[in-house]
Formats: C-alpha cells, sequence, structure tokens
C-alpha cells in the first residue's frame, strides 16, 4: 500500500547573522544554507500493519509523513500510497487516506463536532446510511455519543482526540497517519486512544504509520518499527528483534531469605559469567549475557533457597534513545 524509494528532502533555510546591523544585512542579502530532512529513504508498508516511526525532534518523521500524505513535494525519490503518486493530490487519494496529527485541529473550535462531521461527510461524498453506520460505530467505540452536540471548545483534550480520530477516519481510510496522537493527554486517555486503534485495525485492516515519543504507544500497537537518525533510516524490523540485536544481556533478579548472621552474597556469581548490578542482603541482580541465562539461574537456584526469580529484558526505550543517539 505505501512504497517509498530513495526519497529526499532538502530546504532552504535563511541563516540568521547577530546583531542589529546583521539584521539589516539580510534585508538586502540574505545567506541561506541546506538542511536537508530526508537522506535516501526507503520503506514499505502492507495493509493491516501499524508501523512505528521513531526518532528524535528534527529527525525527519513528520517531514517523511507529509511528504506521504501530499502535503509536501520530495526533493528527490519516488512514492506510491495506494498507487498514486501523493504530491499529485488527486481525489481519488486523498479520499482514501487520513492524516491525524496530535497537535493540529481539523474541527472547528466554536462549532460541536456533529456539524463537523456533516461538513466531512459532504467533502468525501459518504452516502447517508454509511455515514450515519460509520459515525454511530465510531462514537460508541470511543464512548462520546453523548458529546456530539457539545461545543469543540468545551471538550476535554482527551474527548476532543476523540472527536479527531472521527472526523479522520469516518470515510474508513485504507491508509492512515498518525502523527503523535497520543501527545499530551493522560494515561486514561492514552490508554483508550491505543485500544480503539487495534480495534480499527483488525476490523478494516489499513495500513498505519505512527510516530510517537511515548514508547508505551510504540510497544503496544507496533510489531514493527523504523528508526530514523538525522533524515535515514538506520533501523527497519521487528520491534522484538531490537532486543536480540542491540540487547545481548539480561538482567536476574534473585530474592531469598537469609539466614541469621548471613552477609550480603556478591560472592556467588564468578566475574567470568556476569556482572553484579547491586547486591543486598536478600536480593542480588546480576547482568548476563543471553546464552547464558539458564546456566546462571540454574547455578543460584542450586546455591541460594530462593523465594523469587525474575529475567528481565532490558527496556525497549533506552535501546531505542541509544540508536537514536549513535551510541
Amino acid at each position: 500500500m505505501i512504497e517509498v524509494t530513495g526519497l529526499s528532502k532538502t530546504f532552504r533555510v535563511h541563516k540568521k547573522e547577530p546583531g542589529l546591523m546583521g539584521s539589516v544585512r539580510s534585508l538586502f542579502q540574505r545567506q541561506w544554507h541546506e538542511v536537508h530532512a530526508l537522506k535516501s529513504v526507503s520503506l514499505r508498508v502492507e495493509a493491516g500493519e501499524i508501523v512505528g516511526l521513531v526518532g528524535a525532534n528534527g529527525a525527519g518523521k513528520t517531514t517523511l509523513v507529509k511528504c506521504l500524505a501530499g502535503i509536501l513535494n520530495p526533493t528527490a525519490g519516488s512514492a506510491s500510497v495506494l498507487g498514486s503518486t501523493p504530491w499529485e493530490r488527486r481525489d481519488g487519494f486523498r479520499r482514501q487516506i487520513a492524516l491525524i496529527m496530535g497537535q493540529k485541529a481539523q474541527l472547528w473550535w466554536d462549532l460541536p463536532a456533529a456539524d463537523g462531521f456533516l461538513l466531512l461527510r459532504e467533502i468525501y461524498r459518504i452516502p447517508e446510511a454509511e455515514y450515519k453506520r460509520s459515525l454511530e460505530e465510531l462514537a460508541e467505540t470511543l464512548q462520546v455519543g453523548d458529546k456530539l452536540t457539545t461545543q469543540i471548545r468545551r471538550l476535554s483534550l482527551g474527548e476532543r482526540m476523540k472527536m479527531e480520530l472521527i472526523a479522520a477516519l469516518l470515510h474508513h481510510p485504507r491508509v492512515v497517519f498518525l502523527d503523535e496522537p497520543t501527545i499530551g493527554l493522560d494515561l486514561t486517555a492514552q490508554r483508550a486512544i491505543r485500544d480503539f486503534l487495534l480495534r480499527y485495525r483488525e476490523a478494516h485492516q489499513p495500513a498505519m504509520l505512527l510516530t510517537s515519543h511515548y514508547m508505551e504507544d510504540i510497544e503496544r500497537l507496533c510489531a514493527r518499527i523504523i528508526i530514523v537518525r538525522e533524515g535515514e533510516i538506520v533501523y527497519d524490523g521487528g520491534l522484538q528483534e531490537v532486543l536480540s540485536r542491540y540487547a545481548p544481556h539480561k538482567q536476574l533478579s534473585l530474592r531469598w531469605d537469609p539466614a541469621p548472621g548471613e552477609g550480603i552474597r556478591s560472592d556467588l556469581v564468578p566475574a567470568s559469567l556476569g556482572e553484579i548490578v547491586s547486591a543486598e542482603l536478600g536480593l542480588l541482580k546480576i547482568k548476563v549475557s543471553r546464552s547464558k541465562v539458564a546456566e546462571i539461574a540454574s547455578l543460584l537456584l542450586q546455591r541460594l533457597p530462593v523465594a523469587d526469580l525474575n529475567i528481565e529484558e532490558e527496556d525497549v526505550g533506552t535501546i531505542i534513545e541509544a540508536l537514536i543517539r549513535k551510541q
């Protein structure tokens, strides 16, 4: 559904000179420099996929989404979304996509959502029966049926985001771009949005491209992630593969009831088998190689009256952050 080959985008940015004289000179002779927002990006997203687009601020995530939604023209490369070139902005293409941006609204602030939905029904030429069915389904799933006649400005941030989702999905788009859809929402609203997106994907099987700085969004929604750094893709693959590829260690946490007079047992693990993260009375945390987890766990179970053994993966967010920072 989405196929991108060698997509690049360069912006010419005015270089500001410091001081009053610099401002005066720039009125007559401006200096420009180029910013490479995207550098030969290639990717493919199929129907039914939710792909997470991850990167630091300024990495090029939103620029890529805007190119694929037809808002920006790239400098080089090609893209095909539903068989169309996005920046040609043909009506048939625009009727089959949706762009949801957490920091921008498409509904009018002083009108109730229901009025905005009626306008969108005319824009997308949705048959009346289909419109009513879609609106009822979406409003019921998001639990905002009693808020449809309330002015947008009187709704909470979470309720406004739910209305934006309904507005974007009324016409059942085949491709959905989500740019920070849960930004600024409380935990309850974030969870509701995530659950809704999963149910919508199951019911309608669109191709979905999601950008978010919340790792819980990525872990909950995306089986595959694309990490973007300085306009380039540095990783494209399964979320769990990040752990096996970039996190060669796991952490063992053991708890036991120490015997009277027993001291801290940091001598139980040979240095060749693992690294002791912390050692306290009755609690030992060890960082071990993935390939030696079973061996070391068995050794410790033999040496200690273990009451609780926990094997933990390294935090996905920490690994991705390290990749973004070139570590």
